[in-house]
């Protein structure tokens, strides 16, 4: 079968003309710095993953997503079906990649062999009390202030020419499964769908990439997990005090079941903090779903139009 099944995404790509306004904008986000340059800053978060968000200097821009591949031997057989050379990286944690460019132009690196990095510590917390159980006795919770901690990315969303055209070429080189299918009442086709990694009988996450058939190619946005909910509410809150561009949030989503928050970064990509979402194996199977599911909520406010 042609192609790998990738394990997970690893990191989005930006452009922006002022590296330290993104750098302080990324930090009141709860990424934290991996390396820097005169031209590029990585960022990441509490995880073993050595960055999960890059930026070049230049203009404000998307570029493009990097994910991971299951092993360099993987990596050797996609270069070699897609007629190119691995490259060494040079950036944190090193290992070799592989970089495509998709049917609408978006870069997409594929990389394996990279060395982790010792993780950050998260929050400890006390047990929480509720109508089910209550563990947490003769002591108080208290979960400070600050930025959220971000773990690592879990997805990211693009905008597309032609789904069908760009489901074909991600399934096809990285092994994606579809979740759900978004349907639309009078529409000869779907509008998009919820991609996920194909682990086999392993769980991973409801999905990793979600591709919108919206006539042109555009960002959407890209989702960072955080702690636990205080984390994204106390990140909420530390957000709000920095002045920052509140976009969506906060509620929980239907499709994927997360927690969610989006805000938009200082050149107006849209970035999300998310907790407790779904994790499915491949037996989970593909489903179908309407608007209302996509753009609704299961408690909090619907999605704004701009985030189209």
């Amino acid at each position: 079968m042609p192609g790998i099944k990738i394990e997970d995404i690893a990191y989005v790509r930006f452009r922006a003309p002022d590296l330290d306004l993104m750098e302080t904008f990324l930090g009141e986000f709860g990424l934290v710095r991996a390396a820097r340059s005169a031209d590029t800053l990585h960022m990441r978060g509490t995880g073993p993953s050595p960055f999960v968000h890059v930026t070049h200097l230049g203009e404000a821009g998307f570029v493009g997503l990097g994910f991971a591949a299951e092993s360099l031997a993987d990596l050797e057989r996609l270069a070699a079906e897609e007629g190119v050379a691995p490259v060494e990286s040079d950036a944190p944690g090193g290992g070799r990649l592989v970089q495509l460019a998709d049917p609408d132009g978006f870069r997409v690196d594929v990389v394996a062999g990279q060395t982790p990095v010792a993780p950050l510590p998260l929050p400890q917390r006390v047990p929480t009390n509720d109508a089910r159980a209550r563990p947490r006795t003769g002591a108080v919770k208290r979960v400070g202030s600050g930025p959220a901690h971000v773990l690592r990315i879990g997805h990211a969303v693009l905008n597309v020419t032609d789904f069908r055209r760009s489901e074909a070429w991600y399934k096809s080189r990285l092994g994606f499964l579809t979740s759900d299918e978004i349907t639309l009442d009078g529409m000869p086709d779907s509008l998009g769908a919820f991609l996920r990694c194909d682990r086999g009988a392993a769980p991973t996450d409801h999905h990793t990439l979600f591709l919108v058939g919206a006539g042109a190619p555009k960002f959407n946005h890209a989702a960072f997990e955080v702690a636990d909910f205080d984390d994204l509410m106390t990140g909420h809150d530390h957000l709000k005090a920095k002045g920052r561009t509140h976009e969506w949030g906060v509620g929980r989503h239907i499709l994927g079941s997360q927690i969610f928050d989006y805000w938009r970064d200082p050149w107006g990509h849209a970035v999300e903090h998310w907790t407790d979402g779904d994790r499915i194996d491949a037996a989970f199977g593909s489903h179908k779903a309407g608007l209302d599911a996509l753009i609704g909520t299961q408690w909090g406010p619907g999605a704004p139009p701009t985030m189209g």
